[in-house]
């Protein structure tokens, strides 16, 4: 079973509900069977490589917010991440243009697979939300990439050039296509979606529903014979 699961680096409720995904993955009893892809999204392609403000001055220029409300709203996102295990720090945050860390993630994805790309998603979230580093700098990127075991001189080469652009803008235009506006989005078997950090037991549910329906159970009756074997049930057995 595939998941497509779009969302942006730059979006505090992506990460929340990476978390809950993953711990209705955790209990999900064909997990092994299930391929995760992650794909790009940017909630402001036209956000400079760096924003020399705080999140609270750029999200109250952008969206005509108050910045007290807009400190109490990301007071209460910070809370609801730290129930799912995650230190965000809004004092620290750096903002920045997300599409070259969304190259990055295509990168790790090409030279190692799905499960690579969830790495490099993991430690630029991470890096964003929690530990202040600047995502749209070459230079951070580079060592995020190094650290997740990709060959510097091959992160810095993708970097200064224009790779996986045409790859980071065809997810976005997918998720045009698939009448998405808003982000994190998970696909289940290119059949249902699902909008928004929802809780891990919809989650669950929602997996639950889309395995049984890619594996119906087929009975299997003999040639010859009931239909049906002998059984037991509340009322006894036949």
């Amino acid at each position: 079973m595939k998941i497509d699961i779009w969302s942006d680096i730059a979006c505090p409720w992506c990460y929340i509900g990476k978390r809950r995904f993953e711990a209705a993955l955790a209990t999900f009893p064909h997990r092994d069977e299930v391929e995760v892809q992650w794909h790009s999204f940017q909630l402001d392609p036209t956000l400079p490589e760096h924003y020399d403000g705080t999140e609270v001055q750029y999200l109250s220029e952008r969206k005509g917010i108050d910045p007290e409300q807009l400190a109490g709203m990301l007071e209460q996102v910070t809370v609801q991440a730290a129930g799912e295990g995650l230190s965000y720090d809004y004092d620290s945050l750096v903002v920045a243009n997300s599409f070259s860390a969304h190259r990055l993630i295509h990168l790790a994805r090409a030279e190692g697979g799905n499960a690579a790309a969830d790495a490099a998603k993991e430690a630029l979230l991470s890096a964003h939300f929690e530990k202040g580093r600047d995502i749209g700098s070459a230079e951070t990127l580079a060592e995020i990439g190094a650290g997740l075991g990709l060959d510097a001189g091959r992160v810095q080469a993708m970097l200064a050039s224009d790779e996986y652009t045409d790859a980071v803008n065809a997810d976005i235009a997918q998720a045009r296509a698939l009448g998405i506006s808003g982000v994190p989005f998970f696909v289940l078997d290119e059949k249902y979606g699902i909008s928004g950090a929802q809780p891990a037991d919809l989650f669950s549910s929602a997996l639950e529903q889309a395995w049984q329906e890619s594996h119906p159970l087929v009975n299997l009756t003999p040639a010859s014979g009931s239909a049906d074997g002998p059984t037991c049930g509340p009322d006894g057995c036949s």
